[in-house]
């Protein structure tokens, strides 16, 4: 098993890339929302130069690294069976679900925007850019504390923390529009 821990590190490079994949693919649905309420010709330079910023980011980061972080977290599970014994375990594999159907949702977004069909408003995507932000929390959490007893204080804690983002949300808002 002296592989192990190079399968645990190539595991979490890919987690970390395929996060930073989904962080800055919903950033750039907030800036091609905006940019579809420039005037012409700005809104037109702004919009293909961002669909190819997302189709590089999605194909060429995204993707790949959710695939090989799911390859090696399979490949851990492999070695690790008794992981699968442990509530954190459990608790944890329903947040990777979660983080499955964030993925699948952003990629249906992305596949309207290169269509140029812009159907949410950027308030509402910087508001969903904090959706991969909690399940990451969640996810470390019990990667470190490897416990699913205090569950309930978990999602507590999730749930204060998304009201938290939500309030700075709200304040930043009001910044931007006041600087208009």
């Amino acid at each position: 098993m002296d592989y192990y821990n190079y399968i645990k590190s190539l595991h979490l490079i890919f987690v970390i890339t395929w996060f930073a994949g989904l962080f800055y693919i919903v950033r750039l649905f907030v800036y091609h929302a905006e940019a579809k309420e420039k005037l012409e010709p700005e809104q037109s330079i702004l919009v293909k130069q961002y669909q190819l910023m997302q189709y590089r980011l999605w194909y060429i980061i995204t993707w790949p690294s959710a695939v090989l972080a799911s390859i090696f977290a399979f490949w851990l599970l492999w070695i690790m069976p008794q992981w699968l014994q442990q509530e954190w375990m459990i608790v944890k594999l329903g947040f990777v679900v979660l983080l499955y159907l964030y993925h699948w949702k952003c990629h249906l977004i992305f596949k309207q925007l290169q269509k140029d069909e812009v159907k949410n408003s950027s308030n509402f995507f910087r508001v969903w850019n904090e959706g991969a932000t909690i399940i990451l929390f969640a996810v470390v959490f019990l990667v470190i504390l490897k416990s699913a007893i205090n569950w309930i204080y978990g999602v507590i804690g999730i749930f204060l923390f998304s009201m938290l983002i939500m309030l700075g949300f709200k304040f930043y808002k009001r910044i931007r529009e006041r600087n208009k």
